[in-house]
């Protein structure tokens, strides 16, 4: 019986540390300087990046030109991001997010490294 018990416990053990894995924070995605495809003014840059935001699902916040607050609504995720350009490269940079997303100030749900390469790549694509 105590094998058996303790056989349990291990593969309960396993099983816990397999679901931790699973939720394990990785190191925050910014983008830095990303080029633009092709050549572009400013306000045709600003149209590109709304559409790619838009077509992710993204809120999209022209705060000024060169700049816009985007901010992506999840399931009980929230995530908001400052996007700064020019009309020849932009980055991408973490403002805030939800508790879900267990933001550290170096770390953050791996989840939401995704949702900022998806972002990335819509951006580009929309460029060229």
């Amino acid at each position: 019986m105590q094998y058996r018990q303790a056989r349990c416990v291990v593969a309960l053990a396993f099983g816990g540390l397999v679901l931790g894995a699973c939720h394990r924070d990785a190191p925050i995605y910014n983008v830095q300087s990303d080029r633009f495809s092709g050549q572009a003014s400013l306000s045709q840059r600003t149209a590109q990046i709304d559409r790619a935001g838009a077509a992710l699902g993204w809120s999209m916040n022209n705060v000024r030109p060169g700049h816009i607050e985007a901010t992506l609504h999840l399931r009980e995720n929230t995530a908001v991001v400052a996007i700064d350009y020019t009309p020849y490269a932009f980055s991408i940079s973490y403002v805030s997010g939800s508790p879900s997303l267990n933001y550290t100030g170096s770390q953050i749900h791996p989840n939401y490294n995704g949702w900022i390469h998806n972002l990335e790549q819509r951006i580009v694509s929309e460029s060229a």
